[in-house]
């Protein structure tokens, strides 16, 4: 089975089907007895089965047994298991393909699991799981490794639609302020682009309020912001919303690294002003010349990054400025921070 046939199925499903068409037109031209599209936990520590097709009863779907771990949600199914197998935490963590014998040895009852990672841009998104009643050759593989990276642009392109993925994700439900938090981070946590792999990740993911993070990239230049915002709760997740979208909304007006973090200083005191209240966020923000290696940075009173070079840890000695939105009249500076190849910066 070629990839157009697969393609050819999710064109023909709607966003909530996609995914399964995509898994059960891969059973079909592979003989396999079952196949699972396990999706990732947002906490990160668990997989969710979400998508099950069984070529013996492909109506089915998922597997009628009860488990405490399993949710219901107008007759989808969504069942956690925790990311401790250690086939699956292998899969995931190196993303490469598992082949395992599963069944109880060789003959009639013998079958082998594959497991293989569903990836976009270096993102796990979750693994695919086939059960076939052979050991797949190398061709076999290399079919299900290209099918689990397709499936892994079918997955962000249909959730766009639906929020059957984002339901299943959740095993922890949301408070509000962690909701409204959420739609401020960018929509891939982890992007490989060649020169350089970027990875964030919020914890607690449930009950966060105004922290946030954010990227944009450019043909040659690699933008950043880490910002938190004063207080806890609604109130925090507002004024992120509000920094947030000062910073978004200059930097895509072309404006310096610099003019960001003013507009984003007047944005909030403007509407500070407005509700008779203090509020502010720190921040930490980024311009990374994916040319030269030079990286800018404008600290707004935020923790200070970290650099990882030739095996050692060292803090970057910044400035500290005033966080955005205490005083109209705060101004900022920059600091350059050149990069080598192999370099690793965190904060």
């Amino acid at each position: 089975m070629a990839l157009d046939g697969v393609l050819d199925a999710v064109e023909d499903a709607s966003p909530v089907q996609a995914v399964e068409a995509a898994t059960r037109a891969l059973a079909a031209g592979l003989g396999a007895r079952s196949v699972t599209f396990l999706i990732a936990d947002l906490s990160g520590r668990a997989l969710v089965r979400l998508t099950r097709v069984d070529t013996a009863d492909p109506g089915t779907g998922q597997g009628a047994d009860e488990d405490d771990a399993a949710r219901s949600d107008g007759g989808e199914r969504a069942v956690s298991e925790p990311l401790d197998r250690d086939a699956g935490a292998r899969a995931l963590r190196t993303q490469s393909v598992q082949v395992m014998r599963s069944g109880g040895g060789r003959g009639a009852g013998e079958s082998w699991t594959v497991l293989a990672p569903v990836t976009e841009r270096g993102e796990a998104l979750g693994l695919l799981e086939l059960v076939l009643p052979a050991e797949p050759d190398a061709a076999q593989v290399a079919q299900i490794t290209r099918t689990a990276h397709l499936l892994g642009f079918v997955v962000v392109a249909s959730r766009r639609h639906t929020d059957l993925f984002e339901w299943a994700q959740r095993s922890t439900p949301y408070s509000l302020s962690a909701e409204i938090q959420r739609r401020l981070l960018p929509l891939g946590y982890t992007c490989e682009a060649g020169s350089f792999t970027l990875s964030a990740w919020l914890e607690p993911s449930a009950t966060v309020g105004g922290d946030t993070y954010d990227y944009s990239l450019a043909r040659d230049v690699l933008h950043l912001s880490m910002t938190d915002a004063m207080g806890h709760g609604v109130a925090s997740a507002l004024l992120a919303t509000l920094c947030v979208g000062a910073l978004r909304n200059a930097r895509r007006h072309g404006l310096s690294l610099l003019e960001q973090a003013d507009a984003a200083n007047a944005a909030l005191c403007a509407h500070q002003a407005t509700v008779a209240s203090e509020g502010f966020s720190t921040g930490l923000l980024g311009r990374l010349d994916l040319v030269t290696g030079v990286l800018e940075l404008v600290n707004a009173g935020h923790a200070l990054p970290y650099l990882l070079r030739d095996g050692a840890v060292e803090s970057v000695d910044l400035p500290s400025h005033l966080p955005l939105g205490m005083f109209p009249e705060a101004t900022y500076a920059t600091t350059d921070v050149p990069l080598r190849p192999g370099t690793g910066w965190s904060s």
